[in-house]
């Protein structure tokens, strides 16, 4: 595709869309990062609705098949990405709140409001490129785009870093990590970064027999 051309029709359909009411339904917190828009994934897109309308996602919200939202394997909660469906030319900017989708080779798995809006309703799947418009809970990195999960072990959690730092040292291969969840800032011990959780779970039960106790989680939440 011609990126620059997409740029400017890409502002220009932003500023429609913002008088129209749609982007600020989209929008991150307050405390989101703006960045650069570029693409950081393609594949094929699906969408739920009914089935999970009321029940909770991932990061503790409660999923409203009628909101711009949309769930993603790796990328930090609250990033908003730009969806463009490759078979017809329409996008949907999205905010992400949950995981998935775990079939095959898909990418995204879009509310049924956001499905609507780029005509993917009656197909239930469509090639789609993603755009990064706003990074969230966590900055983009190559491998929380790459929609491949990793797993890691958390033994401890901070309000101050000091403390984190202090805690870590006691733990050899334990590492701290500076997240937000909720707006604010903690920092939580993590040991050991891998592939699949039961290689996670297998790690905390010998940290468990050393007397220090934690949880798998997946590293990209």
């Amino acid at each position: 595709m011609n990126f620059p051309h997409f740029r400017i029709c890409l502002f220009i359909g932003l500023f429609f869309l913002s008088s129209c009411g749609i982007v600020r339904e989209s929008t991150t917190p307050a405390t989101s990062t703006a960045t650069a828009i570029r693409a950081i994934g393609s594949g094929v897109a699906s969408w739920y609705g009914p089935n999970f309308h009321g029940k909770a996602t991932a990061n503790g919200e409660i999923f409203d098949m009628n909101a711009l939202t949309a769930a993603h394997r790796t990328l930090p909660f609250n990033t908003v990405v730009l969806v463009e469906n490759r078979d017809n030319g329409q996008s949907v900017i999205v905010r992400i709140n949950d995981r998935g989708p775990y079939v095959g080779n898909r990418i995204i798995d879009l509310s049924r409001r956001a499905a609507q809006e780029i005509d993917m309703i009656n197909a239930g799947t469509a090639n789609v490129e993603l755009f990064l418009m706003e990074e969230g809970d966590r900055p983009v990195t190559d491998q929380n785009m790459s929609n491949l999960e990793t797993f890691t072990v958390q033994i401890a959690s901070f309000q101050n870093e000091q403390e984190a730092n202090t805690h870590s040292q006691t733990v050899p291969g334990s590492r701290v990590e500076r997240v937000t969840v909720s707006g604010n800032v903690i920092f939580r011990v993590y040991y050991g970064t891998y592939q699949t959780a039961e290689e996670a779970g297998r790690a905390q039960r010998d940290l468990a027999d050393q007397g220090i106790y934690g949880f798998v989680k997946q590293a990209e939440n």
